[in-house]
């Protein structure tokens, strides 16, 4: 049974009209917002991890209605739930607090669906062979609504052929069985049946009632800052937290997309049912980006390149073996390197040819001005003319790959979406950029009033002009986009 479908604006955004306002958009609700579910809690010792999921629930917008089995009352009380859910716990058939005395059937027709977390072996035969001799099994063969189950067992209870015999059969009459997890278990022994944390619980239940907008869609994403080494302890990178990226890939598979998250390092929880891959450099990330599509032309097409990653546009020209000392700018292996005073400096080590030098051709800019130097003759004696000013270390630095550039040239290109963080004149600058690598969409937003937030806003520029989003949550406007790219992406 599928998910009741949440209320969305039906009306196309593409082509964007020439001066569409924020006014105009309506971002969508988190997923579990305004549901109501009915948790049904049964014996086991994971139980106690069902208090947690009714918080999580809360936390995520909906409302909860706890239903226990007598045996789930010997592992956590009745009033935990109540006190947890606000809402009183129902275990008895017979329960007078219904007016009508029939709790089986009022229970659960105001719900959206009903949850089974923990599910014992028990309880998920019961409910394959239609057995109701408790309230929350009658509640389950008496709904209109779908239900979802998380089993708990030993993992041998879950390896039993009668035990897999029975989630064959649930599923195929339409249940959503989620999980079980791997790992220890409170037996001691290690194996499939642990139930899924309850954080994992309310990302699977959020998938459920999101609409499927990019069903079966193949989406290769970048995201985070990166980071271009100096030296072995320092680098150059950028404030991107990598918050709209993760969130945006979240959003794509919740719509039913299947992503590649490509990441810089940031300090962010890697984005559930994504497939990960972590990078440091641009050049890494465009590497692995190619290397994605490269082999996706061999296979299964990618059908959208979305570049949210803030590419660092420059690197150090070399990289130094060891660290840079502070001292007469000399590294701590004695690679020669270009002084405060403009002149070389020899350490007490051999700078050989492998080694480092910061010396070498472009222009050094401080406080404003260009100091000039030249490239060394040869990498042993590096050399530079011109002045800076005293106690200044002046790297050399080249441009990186425009990762978002090259996949827009390839004659294979999928759907190419960029990310855009300016400091000012936010619409020339996308307007421009969008032009210049020749993408058909792109997303702006003012980098130094959201990098590390976790609001933004933000204006999406095509060859049609010009959209801004409102203000909201970064997970908000990557549900709206989600479901923009949905609309956009052939069928």
């Amino acid at each position: 049974m599928n998910a009741p479908p949440l209320t969305t604006d039906p009306a196309p955004s593409w082509p964007l009209a020439p001066t569409a306002d924020a006014a105009d958009v309506t971002l969508p609700p988190p997923p579990l917002a305004g549901r109501h579910l009915v948790l049904g809690v049964t014996g086991g010792v994971a139980a106690y991890k069902a208090a947690q999921l009714v918080r999580d629930l809360q936390r995520a917008g909906a409302s909860v209605q706890v239903v226990m089995t007598e045996a789930a009352t010997h592992f956590v009380g009745t009033a935990t739930f109540q006190a947890l859910s606000g809402r009183p716990v129902f275990t008895g058939a017979f329960d007078t607090r219904i007016d009508d005395g029939m709790a089986h059937i009022e229970l659960s027709r105001n719900a959206d669906a009903i949850v089974i977390a923990p599910a014992s072996a028990d309880f998920l035969a019961k409910v394959t062979h239609g057995l109701c001799d408790d309230l929350l099994s009658t509640l389950c063969l008496a709904r209109d609504v779908p239900l979802l189950v998380a089993p708990a067992m030993n993992r041998q209870m879950w390896q039993n052929a009668a035990t897999q015999r029975n989630i064959n059969q649930l599923r195929a009459d339409g249940v959503q069985v989620l999980g079980p997890d791997a790992g220890e278990q409170a037996c001691g022994e290690v194996g499939a049946g642990r139930m899924l944390e309850p954080a994992v619980l309310v990302e699977e239940l959020s998938d459920f009632f999101t609409p499927k907008t990019l069903q079966g869609k193949r989406i290769l994403m970048t995201a985070g800052p990166t980071y271009e080494a100096i030296d072995p302890v320092r680098g150059i990178t950028n404030l991107s937290s990598g918050k709209m990226g993760y969130a945006l890939a979240q959003a794509c598979r919740q719509a039913g997309a299947l992503v590649t998250l490509v990441s810089g390092p940031t300090a962010l929880p890697r984005p559930y049912g994504v497939r990960f891959l972590p990078v440091q450099s641009a050049q890494q990330m465009l590497d692995t980006v190619m290397a994605e599509l490269d082999m996706a032309a061999s296979t299964i097409s990618i059908d959208c390149f979305i570049g949210v990653a803030a590419v660092a546009d420059w690197r150090p020209l070399q990289v130094a073996s060891q660290k840079i000392k502070k001292e007469r700018g000399l590294a701590q292996d004695g690679t020669i390197l270009t002084g405060a005073d403009g002149t070389s400096h020899a350490g007490t080590g051999t700078a050989g040819a492998g080694d480092t030098s910061y010396a070498g051709m472009g222009s050094a800019r401080t406080g404003g001005t260009s100091h000039t130097g030249t490239a060394p003759a040869g990498a042993d004696r590096p050399s530079r003319t011109g002045t800076v000013p005293a106690d200044t270390l002046t790297l050399a630095l080249t441009q990186n790959p425009d990762i978002l550039a090259s996949v827009a040239r390839r004659p294979d290109a999928p759907y190419c979406v960029g990310f855009a963080a300016e400091s000012e004149d936010l619409l020339h600058h996308a307007t421009e950029k969008r032009i210049r690598k020749g993408i058909p969409l792109l997303v702006g937003n003012l980098g130094p009033a959201t990098f590390g937030q976790d609001d933004n806003t933000l204006l999406l520029v095509d060859e049609h002009g010009t959209r801004t989003l409102p203000a909201g949550s970064k997970t908000a406007l990557a549900r709206w986009l989600a479901q923009e790219l949905g609309r956009r992406l052939p069928a």
